[in-house]
């Protein structure tokens, strides 16, 4: 009637449009609050970082934003921190065993601590006055610094004694993520992008504060890591390029492209793989077995040798195939790694003695400066000595006891401050799009104390970085309540009740059966159901009495079921098939609305114009792309659908493709036709189609498509958000931010483009959504008639030149 009732911050208010008044309406609900309360939960759910201790007696483990020691055969688990509401992380275990390292927000902002190993004492604060996100920690193998980078793109480390930091380097394109200590603790090796992009291996000593690249400039280098020794340093570089040429265009591609590399440090030092020439060894009269001892023994490295003129000169490639190598580990002359190739993962360790690599299996691992390996199998986790062959846990780790008493509120609060503060760190302009960000945490968080579920708390993160009024600014819930979803099976068809009661066949949606993705159950072979037949049966059960013929495929999907099928509403005439309903219809539809758009171009042009749909600028819309565009090259104009386009990251690999240039025309004897170079470009007319849900690259699709005059642009204004994202880091129950953190300004003027505005068509035209829903596409339309206005001036190639005459 008269009130207009409305809800601010959480409450109910009534305005009265007569009196003016505004008055908050009391609502109480009686409610258990089930989701908010404490509740003892299981860590090992949520591990983010397992460090060994130096012995293998012990793994430390950071989990659910706590810090874990857990036995590897017999004891008891020890919660080092037990801190509700804080996120503890990125535990490391000192080389000397006796404090575990790890990072903590605590104070409100992530700072380094150390804890005694066994929780005698209370944890002692390193750093101070953090003021951005850091990132991993690692001791140096005298117990005495530790070295960590940070979202400011510095490498730096600590004195534990004094609290002294050092800058060691400054990112200037990205932050620095591969680093590591020498083993006398006097020098640092990382790898820092350069100005051309590519990554150099760098070693910084810490008394003369200077920074050395010893990798080239040409090849992008990371992974850097001294050998256990100090007489190596070793790394991995893209430098094996053998192309590969696609089989759907003439072009080529790179990939596999690391080995792994070894950097002699001292000239005094032999090369592993120097020529060798066999001598017989005479035992000396005067070696006792005292000296033999001594020999073996390997005593504590004080001082490695490094000299850095030529050092790039005495790099070495270990002879293994080219792949993609990280985690790397030079212990004993033997080099441990992970290796990826051709997709497949892997691990291995190469003897520098006897040449040869051994296959460890498919692990993840870390070393010891006590050369024991943390291993992780699977779930499994469990530390070893050093393998000379394929790995197994005999025996892993009970992590069993990786139990948390989870306060919610606590926890729900500390993952709202930290959502504030990584948008604070991350975010691609300082300013924050001019907002007092502090004044936007105060605004939101009153609103946390009432959360009573996790997506209460994802729905108020969501609305408080919604205030930046920009693209890409997700939030996902971490550990929630999860129903038990059960799929219903589905027929690729739309059935109707008929009046006699049973369910009548309308449309069978086409496929491709071949493909599995594609494949449509009542057009497989042997089914011979057809549209405008009946469901009798199912399973045996009559579907005459059925209120919903989908509740016979609850739970369903998958497996095999038995229809009866009749041309008739009866039983008279049946016959019976065995079908594999779907789980989802969602592609088929899809398929299919491709297909009629396909075939409303083909009927509408007389066969002349060709049409594709990319879903996305991701794997799925480089599929889309190549399965009808090279087929397709034949036609005299192209209609490209980018309507719906969810985005991604591959739009200038399909703009580089339409942009395509003849440069001649080819001609053979007997050919019917000439064909031309680059034989995958597109000859006539182009026209693009966008809409408002045309989102993220699928915005700057079609800006390139206009900045390049490819063609016309129809439809409506696209989404209007490219400031792009990367993972998002952890959180204590898993829950996910994802920050926009890269953003794209014109190359000919200072100004932004697209992010909050979109891309305007040439032409403007809004699709009548009743209209559309029963068939009447008026944005393919206009395309179709633009395309073939501008046919009129396609040129095709000239007639072949008669044939030179030489003989004179």
């Amino acid at each position: 009637g008269e009130l207009i009732v409305f809800e601010k911050g959480g409450y109910i208010y009534k305005f009265d449009t007569k009196t003016n008044e505004v008055n908050k309406i009391e609502i109480i609900i009686n409610d258990d609050f089930l989701y908010s309360r404490n509740e003892i939960k299981d860590a090992s759910e949520h591990i983010t970082e397992i460090d060994a201790s130096p012995d293998g007696k012990r793994a430390v483990f950071s989990a659910r934003g706590e810090i874990f020691s857990v036995p590897v055969k017999e004891g008891y688990t020890r919660n080092l921190t037990n801190s509700p509401g804080v996120h503890e992380r990125e535990a490391m275990w000192s080389p000397d065993g006796k404090y575990i390292a790890y990072i903590s927000d605590k104070t409100g902002e992530y700072e380094i601590y150390i804890q005694a190993q066994d929780g005698s004492s209370p944890a002692i604060q390193l750093t101070k006055n953090s003021d951005t996100y850091l990132y991993d920690i690692y001791w140096s193998p005298d117990n005495k610094k530790i070295l960590w980078s940070d979202r400011k793109m510095r490498l730096r480390f600590i004195n534990i004694e004094s609290k002294e930091i050092t800058e060691v380097a400054q990112g200037k394109y990205n932050e620095i993520d591969d680093y590591n200590w020498s083993p006398d603790s006097k020098w640092i090796t990382y790898s820092n992008e350069g100005s051309n992009r590519n990554d150099i291996v760098y070693l910084y000593n810490l008394d003369t504060k200077k920074n050395h690249p010893v990798s080239d400039f040409w090849f992008n280098s990371v992974s850097p890591n001294f050998s256990f020794d100090g007489k190596y340093l070793v790394f991995s570089s893209d430098r094996s390029l053998n192309p590969e040429y696609s089989h759907i265009e003439w072009n080529h591609n790179f990939r596999d492209m690391q080995k792994i590399y070894l950097i002699v440090l001292s000239k005094e030092t032999k090369s592993p793989f120097a020529l060798e020439n066999d001598e017989v060894e005479l035992e000396k009269e005067n070696e006792n077995s005292e000296d033999k001892e001594k020999k073996d023994d390997k005593p504590e490295i004080k001082n490695i040798k490094i000299d850095l003129d030529n050092i790039i000169d005495r790099t070495i490639a270990l002879p293994v195939n080219s792949g993609v190598y990280t985690n790397i580990y030079c212990v004993d002359d033997k080099v441990y790694y992970n290796v990826f190739i051709d997709g497949n993962r892997g691990a291995a360790v190469y003897d520098l003695k006897e040449k040869k690599e051994t296959d460890l299996g498919d692990i993840q691992f870390s070393i010891t400066n006590m050369k024991k390996m943390l291993v992780v199998i699977e779930t499994n986790i469990g530390i070893i000595d050093l393998p000379s062959s394929k790995v197994t846990i005999d025996k892993p780790i009970d992590i069993s006891n990786l139990k948390v008493h989870v306060d919610y509120k606590q926890e729900w609060q500390q993952i709202f401050n930290e959502s504030w503060r990584q948008m604070r760190d991350f975010f691609y302009v300082e300013n924050m799009h001019g907002l007092d960000w502090k004044a936007i945490y105060d605004k939101y968080a009153p609103l946390v104390p009432y959360a009573n579920h996790r997506d209460d708390l994802t729905f108020i993160i969501g609305e408080m970085i919604g205030e930046l009024n920009v693209g890409h600014a997700y939030v996902l819930s971490g550990d929630k309540p999860k129903a038990n979803r059960i799929k219903t099976g589905l027929l690729g068809a739309k059935i109707s009740r008929h009046e006699s009661g049973y369910y009548r066949i309308d449309e069978i949606l086409e496929g491709e059966n071949w493909n599995l993705n594609l494949r449509s159950p009542l057009t497989e072979i042997g089914m011979e159901a057809k549209e405008g037949e009946f469901i009798i049966e199912i399973n045996g059960n009559s579907t005459k009495n059925i209120n919903d013929i989908y509740a016979s495929f609850i739970d369903q999907a998958n497996n095999i079921v038995e229809l009866t099928i009749s041309s008739t509403p009866d039983e008279k005439e049946t016959r019976k098939i065995l079908v594999k309903p779907l789980s989802s219809e969602a592609n088929l539809y899809y398929f299919n609305w491709v297909q009629n758009n396909i075939k409303k171009v083909n009927e509408a042009t007389d066969g002349e114009v060709g049409y594709i749909h990319i879903p996305d600028m991701l794997q799925e819309g480089l599929i889309e792309f190549a399965k009808y565009y090279y087929p397709q090259l034949d036609k005299k104009a192209l209609i490209i659908d980018g309507r719906g386009n969810g985005g991604g990251n591959v739009s200038p690999m399909i703009i580089e493709r339409l942009m395509r240039e003849i440069t001649r025309a080819n001609i053979a004897r007997n050919f019917e036709v000439p064909n031309y170079t680059p034989r995958q470009a597109f000859l006539g007319p182009k026209v693009l189609l966008i809409d408002k849900y045309s989102a993220s690259d699928g915005d700057l699709f079609p800006y390139a498509f206009k900045k390049h005059n490819i063609g016309t642009v129809i439809g409506e204004r696209s989404w209007g958000g490219v400031v792009g994202i990367r993972g998002s880091l952890p959180f204590i129950d898993g829950g996910q931010l994802f920050k926009p953190e890269f953003a794209c300004y014109s190359s000919e003027e200072s100004k932004w483009i697209v992010e909050g505005y979109g891309v305007d068509p040439d032409i403007y035209v809004e699709n009548d959504p009743v209209k559309y829903y029963y068939g009447e596409d008026a944005q393919l339309n206009k395309a179709i008639e633009i395309v073939l206005e501008q046919m009129k001036e396609y040129k095709p190639l000239p007639p072949i030149p008669e044939p030179p005459d030489k003989s004179k």
